[in-house]
């Protein structure tokens, strides 16, 4: 006869008892004895909670011992375990806001360890030993990549357009189409982010529809500039027309008006080789005339989260002397990873080998497929309890980037017989490393475009160890 509940409750083991069980006087040795007491107690409670409520499987007092101790190993584990880690992408969305969006370059990764794991260079004149600015080669390069006279790096494009409506606007009107109200991730909206920097927004036009006279009869005493928002996260097709850039810095300098334009993901390139539709470049925006442009570090340029400012050298400068400027800076790390970033661009052909964001967009359509296929085969050898295919699908930019702009792929898809696909995606979102994959029609789909050297075999171990159901 199995115990009965009172039974199994006063044989619940006390904590110290249970810290004296060789597998945790093992961790004993290599953790915190506070957090392993915490784990255990945690366990202990959680146990008695779990008899309380008829919802422990556990028959007898060894059982039940042991399964408090499992718990605790894995609660410590867990506390132990980085959060930012490393993951395999195999979702085929290469700019994954919940993965850190851009992958940086190998090069960043060696100046880190070579450069930064001491004390480095930040904002020191080596010439005269006395405090500089922060960012004068991030100035240079971008100079060199864009045309622009100045520039300058905060924390990301939310703080730049905030910063720069701060600087060039507060108190007074900003015009914007009403076809560019953007929302971005998290609700974060250009009409609150212009009220919270002290600007007033008047809209012109229409949702689809905004013509140069809309900005024209919008014009008053109290106007600072005109902003155009490039719409880098949805798209409005079909009866549409928006004022083209060199228009809008016409209408804006025959009113001394500042011409502002947020690129919100931003270009250093042609996108357009890749089969997208063409996107505007920064060096597009100066060219144009505009006095400042933002956009951000990471996403299409490949960099670390960081926003970027360039334009006039007067209008820079002013966006530098306001106070919110320090509030909003980048650290050392985010501007080191820009430079050398920045630095591959200098060589196209460089960047497009060695920035990771750029490689997966032009990797070749049959260098896909054949990943593809070795992927399902290597799995099917196994003979697992899963129906397993490869077909034709697409990747995604991410991020909100090149919006409703699909690349051609070949998927792997599985169709586990066990359990379901949602049960096999979450298997393997808990796998170490985490494997992130699509779910769709009941089956989980895996992408090679966004795959890195040496992860092909990590998926492979995954996505086995997950479907073997003798192993769980």
């Amino acid at each position: 006869m199995s115990p009965s509940k009172q039974e199994l409750l006063r044989c619940l083991p006390a904590v110290e008892a249970v810290l004296q069980e060789p597998q945790l006087q093992d961790l004993a040795q290599r953790v915190s004895r506070t957090l392993l007491t915490d784990a255990v107690r945690q366990a202990v409670d959680e146990t008695r909670r779990r008899l309380l409520a008829d919802e422990t499987p556990e028959a007898d007092e060894t059982a039940l011992r042991q399964a408090i101790v499992n718990q605790a190993l894995d609660a410590v584990q867990a506390a132990n375990r980085p959060h930012y880690r490393k993951v395999i992408n195999a979702a085929g969305i290469i700019l994954h806001t919940a993965l850190g969006r851009a992958v940086l370059p190998k090069a960043v990764l060696d100046h880190f360890l070579s450069d930064l794991l001491g004390y480095s260079l930040l904002q020191m004149d080596l010439e005269t030993g006395r405090r500089g600015r922060r960012d004068p080669r991030i100035e240079w390069l971008l100079g060199r990549l864009t045309g622009a006279e100045a520039a300058t790096v905060v924390n990301n494009n939310a703080a730049a357009t905030s910063l720069v409506l701060g600087t060039i606007a507060q108190g007074k009107e900003v015009i914007v189409s009403r076809g560019q109200l953007v929302e971005i991730g998290g609700s974060f909206r250009l009409p609150d982010v212009m009220a919270a920097s002290g600007a007033r927004l008047v809209e012109v036009g229409t949702t689809n529809k905004t013509h140069p006279r809309d900005y024209e009869n919008a014009i008053t005493e109290n106007t600072a500039a005109i902003m155009r928002v490039h719409p880098s996260n949805y798209q409005i097709v079909g009866f549409t027309s928006e004022v083209p850039l060199e228009t809008l810095v016409q209408i804006a300098h025959a009113h001394n008006l500042v011409m502002y334009d947020d690129l919100g993901a931003g270009a250093l390139i042609d996108f357009s080789r890749f089969g997208f539709q063409r996107e505007p470049t920064l060096a597009d925006s100066i060219r144009a005339g505009a006095d400042l442009v933002s956009s951000s570090a990471d996403k299409l340029i490949g960099a670390g989260q960081g926003g970027i400012i360039l334009g006039r050298k007067g209008c820079v400068e002013a966006v530098r002397k306001n106070p919110v400027a320090r509030m909003v800076r980048a650290d050392k790390l985010t501007l080191a990873a820009l430079e050398i970033t920045l630095s591959l661009f200098l060589d196209e052909d460089r960047a497009m080998r060695e920035v990771p964001t750029l490689r997966m967009l032009s990797r070749p359509f049959d260098e896909i497929a054949q990943q593809a296929d070795r992927i399902a085969g290597a799995i099917d050898e196994r003979s697992l309890p899963v129906e397993i295919s490869v077909t034709d699908g697409f990747s995604r930019m991410g991020s909100g980037s090149l919006p409703t702009q699909d690349l051609p792929t070949r998927l792997v898809a599985l169709s586990p017989t066990a359990f379901s696909a949602d049960e096999l995606a979450r298997r393997l979102r808990l796998h170490s490393p985490p494997i992130i994959a699509r779910v769709q029609s009941d089956q989980v789909l895996l992408d090679p475009r966004t795959l890195l050297e040496g992860d092909e075999a990590l998926l492979v171990e995954g996505v086995v160890n997950m479907l073997d159901t003798t192993s769980k």
